[in-house]
């Protein structure tokens, strides 16, 4: 068994959290909230935006982190605060434990500006055309400054419980977009359970990739999904003239397959049926 840090418990955080301590890891979950932990996991309150609160980090013998934390808007200084300063605040925190082992930086595939049509994959060079995307890049840059292995894990669209945007969009035509995009996505229950398995790799002893592309494996048109959703609900789709010019990128998930991580919710119609059945 394994001493694993995570630092970020909000949805996602949590779930691995919970997941990792049911099978018998000692887990230590940092939020910056007072809210209860899962069950079993000890809860360390502190802001990786404020080094002096992760004081307490640097008691903590981990063998893995696992870097979990949400900006707090969609703001420049937010991304810098929360992904860049705070992952460096918590790996200087960490600068002097031997045991650690690996660290994974949870990141997005805002990293890809690219708008393509073409299957991009992690060997596809990050071009961002956002500040969200650049701050990504720039705190997944910083895992090179650490003694230890680590890996980048670039999620998209992640959706599920409590997550029903293209849900409640289908609900209601009106808002429906003008125009079509590419969308990818991955369920929350199957992006926690990547984040476990790799985590379990490493405490087996295995080598895994310095980064991982984490969606499903059915890259889709957003009114496909939307208008498929809508059929399900008994809604009428809107009756729009969409542009032939489709924007966007499409994501290849290969590599997180090659791992030998099996998805539950292989695409939309999967994930989403299991949703509707409480809308």
């Amino acid at each position: 068994m394994a001493d694993i840090l995570i630092i970020g418990c909000g949805d996602l955080g949590s779930s691995v959290a919970k997941s990792l301590a049911d099978v018998g890891h000692a887990v230590t979950g940092v939020r910056v909230s007072d809210k209860p932990m899962p069950n079993q996991v000890e809860r360390i309150q502190a802001d990786v935006t404020d080094r002096a609160s992760l004081k307490s980090l640097e008691q903590v013998s981990a063998d893995i982190v696992v870097y979990c934390v949400a900006a707090d808007a969609q703001t420049d200084d937010s991304y810098r605060k929360h992904y860049v300063d705070g992952l460096r605040n918590v790996l200087i925190s960490q600068a002097n434990n031997s045991q650690l082992k690996h660290v994974f930086f949870i990141s997005s595939t805002r990293v890809y500006g690219q708008e393509t049509d073409a299957l991009l994959d992690e060997l596809t060079p990050a071009v961002p055309s956002d500040f969200g995307g650049e701050r990504l890049l720039e705190a997944e840059q910083l895992l090179t400054t650490v003694a230890c292995a680590s890996t980048a894990i670039r999620l998209s669209g992640i959706y599920g419980p409590g997550r029903q945007y293209l849900v409640n969009m289908a609900k209601e035509p009106q808002r429906w977009p003008q125009s079509n995009k590419w969308t990818n996505r991955i369920h929350r229950d199957d992006a926690a359970r990547f984040i476990q398995f790799l985590c379990e790799q490493v405490i087996a002893g295995k080598t895994i990739e310095d980064c991982y592309i984490g969606v499903d494996d059915e890259p889709t048109l957003q009114y496909d999904v939307l208008t498929w959703i809508a059929s399900k609900l008994n809604v009428t789709p809107p009756s729009i003239n969409l542009n032939e010019k489709v924007s966007g990128k499409r994501l290849s998930n290969q590599r997180m397959r090659q791992a030998g991580f099996v998805l539950k919710y292989a695409n939309y119609q999967v994930g989403y049926s299991e949703m509707l059945k409480n809308v």
